[in-house]
């Protein structure tokens, strides 16, 4: 069937061009103070800052979060316990461990940022899925 609809003064909307105004206004209540945390924290643990010549494999470069948390939490473990990834592990699918608990929290920080903004496009989605299909005729219906 071709359905038309109607949302927020738009009329004769196609199936698709509704799913995009509805993905719109849920991305604009969905972001807000805790997005720009997610691109700070994101930001601040990427390594463009230089150092110390490094093994081969090694990330190039330090974050402002490394050196910020090396320089806060400077209690090390007895043994490498503590999981890290860097760009460069990352790519390879292997965690580093360490026993620094600076090191630690500084290459958690941007983690923390990428499951904000996982967190955020997730509900979004959802969201934007769910008002759709509660004003689409069924046969228009997504899942």
């Amino acid at each position: 069937m071709n359905h038309t609809y109607n949302y927020r003064g738009e009329i004769s909307l196609t199936p698709v061009e509704l799913f995009f105004m509805i993905a719109f206004d849920e991305s604009c209540k969905q972001i807000g103070l805790d997005d720009a945390e997610a691109m700070i924290l994101i930001l601040t643990g990427w390594p463009f800052i230089p150092t110390r010549t490094k093994p081969r494999e090694a990330t190039k470069g330090t974050s402002v979060a490394s050196i910020w948390a090396r320089r806060m939490f400077r209690y090390k473990f007895k043994h490498k316990v503590l999981p890290t990834f860097t760009l460069g592990s990352i790519v390879r699918l292997r965690w580093i461990l360490t026993r620094k608990l600076g090191v630690f929290i500084g290459r958690a920080i941007p983690g923390i940022g990428w499951v904000l903004i996982a967190s955020d496009v997730s509900t979004i989605v959802y969201h934007t899925v769910l008002t759709y299909n509660r004003i689409v005729a069924p046969d228009d219906r997504i899942f």
